[in-house]
């Protein structure tokens, strides 16, 4: 293939411009804030179960309270009208006052044990509260940071791709003035050769592997044509020679 001189030269315009597409999708792709974002949105589904778990408790609490304290009131209703009976002389047989007597007696203790077990619910359903509202304060941090964190992204997302969108008009513009066949092997190499389809010829030294070229392969190259589009043979990338290519 043979292709003027300075359409090669401009061949590594076109290159450069797609290393820094390259480098920019990569810092997109990188960006810290999406760790960051990933970590504080387990954080969050983590406390939000917590906090699922303990309103469900809180809950459950309520309705023990509500039932033992249903309880305690009707023991004391039932107290209260055997102390009226008692009260009112209405029953006269000594057999049924020492009953009444002794249920009265058994209702204050049972009202007892139920008032101990009304405190110990409260209690519970106390520190629950507790802990559903360190919860949801925990949660309602957590949502703040990942808020945070997702409006830095999206400040730098919109940074990039306007950046990739000025480089992508300027890649457009440089690479119409390739030739069709030399940009299309260019663009052929570059997505098997890791994205380096073309590279300078520096001090001997292809720029794309890295490598010294030989005496023989050198010496080939200092009789081509300057039209020539020539390869190295390491890593078959093309091969632009300039006055720093050491030929």
């Amino acid at each position: 293939m043979n292709a003027a001189p300075a359409d090669q030269i401009r061949l590594l315009d076109v290159q450069d411009l797609d290393v820094r597409l390259q480098q920019l999708a990569h810092k997109r792709k990188s960006l810290p804030e999406h760790a960051e974002i990933e970590s504080l949105t387990r954080d969050l589904a983590q406390l939000r179960d917590l906090l699922v778990a303990a309103q469900t408790e809180e809950s459950d609490c309520a309705r023990e309270q509500t039932k033992a304290e249903q309880d305690v009131d009707q023991v004391r209703q039932r107290a209260v009208r055997d102390q009226k009976r008692l009260d009112s002389g209405a029953v006269s047989s000594p057999k049924d006052l020492e009953n009444l007597q002794r249920e009265i007696t058994s209702l204050a203790k049972r009202q007892g044990d139920l008032e101990d077990v009304v405190l110990e619910v409260m209690e519970r359903r106390e520190s629950t509260q507790e802990r559903v509202t360190e919860l949801t304060e925990r949660v309602g941090s957590v949502q703040g940071r990942i808020d945070d964190a997702t409006a830095r992204r999206d400040t730098a997302v919109e940074e990039i791709d306007g950046e990739v969108a000025s480089v992508t008009k300027e890649r457009e513009v440089v690479s119409g003035s390739v030739p069709a066949p030399l940009l299309s092997l260019y663009d052929k190499l570059r997505g098997q050769q890791g994205g380096i389809g073309a590279a300078k010829l520096y001090a001997r030294t292809c720029q794309g592997c890295r490598q010294e070229l030989a005496i023989t392969e050198l010496n080939e190259i200092r009789s081509a044509a300057p039209d020539t589009v020539v390869r190295c043979e390491n890593c078959r990338r093309i091969l632009v020679r300039t006055s720093e290519s050491g030929l």
